[in-house]
């Protein structure tokens, strides 16, 4: 099931989608479990955003990367009570970050 998503997920058209998702359908079906029958109904439940997703290629991926990176640099920072050297960990944490070896 997992494969199938993926490959659902993967597609460059709504047709090819389409046809995975009938695909996917069927192995639901045959499956007949309560877990796969629960990620049926979520993927029709969410099958619009799942064709913008297909359209445009469009994710939060990157948003959600940087609020991460945000917040381990606001952790690294606790504890000091010098602002200037709160300053220096953060920009040396994000120096790190963006150096190239």
């Amino acid at each position: 099931m997992k494969e199938q998503l993926r490959l659902l997920l993967r597609t460059g058209s709504l047709t090819d989608a389409a046809a995975a998702r009938e695909r996917l359908r069927t192995f639901v079906e045959r499956a007949s479990m309560p877990e796969t029958n629960r990620l049926w109904r979520t993927v029709n439940k969410w099958w619009k955003e799942i064709e913008v997703l297909i359209v445009t290629g469009a994710t939060t991926a990157k948003v959600e990367a940087n609020n991460t990176a945000i917040k381990h640099i606001k952790r690294t920072g606790r504890g000091f009570v010098n602002g200037w050297n709160y300053r220096a960990r953060v920009m040396l944490r994000s120096a790190a970050r963006t150096t190239v070896c």
